[in-house]
């Protein structure tokens, strides 16, 4: 006995599922990216000629008015170590050894506002040396005149 099918099969393929799927997938990245947090720290860097290229996921702000603002982790996927949390200087001290034992290589960014006090700058820097961590000082680029 032959089954009859009763619609005959199309040879051609519809595009348009794929294209609501496109688009929803544009919607989605569009909405998380929205969702990283940027430091929310107000820090006026002071000027150099020269940049580096390496990118530190450990980052130490301090802003204008002496307060120490650490992320310990830039790249983390849960997002609590990537916000920046006010910490006194003892906690960093013990936060930065505890970094250490983790990854002695791993670079740290110092982002020191321009009117911070040089000595808070070297002490931070040299918390960061007794820890036996390398730390890099954030600036921003010096705009280079037309000749």
């Amino acid at each position: 006995m032959a089954l009859k099918r009763q619609f005959p099969t199309l040879d051609t393929f519809s595009m348009s599922s794929m294209t609501d799927v496109i688009f929803l997938l544009l919607i989605f990245f569009m909405v998380t990216s929205t969702l990283i947090h940027p430091a929310a720290i107000d820090v006026n860097l002071p000027q150099s000629g020269e940049q580096s290229n390496s990118k530190p996921t450990t980052e130490v702000y301090v802003d204008s008015v002496c307060s120490i603002y650490l992320v310990e982790d830039r790249n983390d996927s849960t997002g609590v170590l990537s916000i920046p949390h006010q910490i006194s200087k003892e906690q960093l001290t013990e936060r930065l050894t505890a970094i250490q034992a983790q990854d002695s290589l791993r670079p740290v960014a110092l982002y020191a506002d321009e009117r911070v006090p040089y000595g808070k700058v070297v002490d931070i820097l040299d918390m960061a040396a007794r820890s036996k961590l390398r730390m890099v000082l954030a600036t921003k680029s010096r705009s280079v005149p037309a000749e």
